[in-house]
């Protein structure tokens, strides 16, 4: 009998998919937004609000800003989980990462539905 010693989240191929699905929905959303951009031609305020105005543009930026979210959680988390080896410094650094991401999220959020 072999005693293997297993270390590491193994997050693995999970991650590597929600990377990939992310920046998907990210490249989709901003090839739709530079047609829309392309076809209204917004430069003023009222035009921007006007083309947010569409609830499903506000989803799908909405949907953007979640997938923007979740794709750097998964990057930044594997830098803290390669890169900082002490477990109480990474645990911080994972906490402070959520937090942050957390508060974007919120301000999207308000800034999108404010529109």
């Amino acid at each position: 009998m072999v005693n293997r010693i297993v270390v590491g989240a193994h997050y693995g191929l999970k991650d590597w998919i929600a990377q990939r699905a992310t920046a998907v929905i990210m490249a989709v959303y901003s090839v739709i937004l530079l047609a829309a951009v392309g076809a209204i031609g917004p430069n003023t305020y009222e035009a921007w609000r006007g083309l947010f105005a569409n609830g499903f543009m506000k989803f799908i930026t909405f949907l953007f800003f979640i997938s923007l979210f979740y794709h750097a959680w998964i990057g930044v988390r594997d830098i803290w989980m390669d890169y900082v080896k002490p477990t109480g410094i990474r645990l911080v650094l994972h906490v402070l990462t959520i937090f942050a991401l957390l508060g974007y999220a919120g301000w999207a959020t308000q800034i999108l539905w404010r529109l």
